[in-house]
């Protein structure tokens, strides 16, 4: 992780830009000495989507887990059959 300015960033944005697709690294850019925004490299924020995507799924599938809303694998598999073989899949 790098911190700089927004006004350091602009000065050498195509440089740093260019080495952050090397290193998958991000840089915290910073206003009046706070951090203001994060920039990353599109694989990055990619890897990031998916994870928080994972993350959610995990938590449903507990979630009804938790309240029962559950059934048996078999169950599952002979419904999405059923959908193929009449065209709905």
């Amino acid at each position: 992780m790098t911190i700089v300015s927004v006004t350091e960033f602009k000065a050498n944005a195509a440089r740093m830009l260019e080495a952050l697709g090397e290193t998958n690294d991000e840089i915290i850019l910073t206003q009046n000495g706070r951090a203001s925004a994060v920039v990353q490299s599109v694989a990055a924020h990619r890897r990031l989507r998916e994870s928080l995507l994972m993350l959610k799924l995990m938590a449903q599938g507990e979630a009804d887990a938790a309240a029962g809303r559950t059934f048996p694998q078999e169950q599952l598999f002979e419904a999405i059959a059923t959908r193929v073989r009449e065209g709905d899949g």
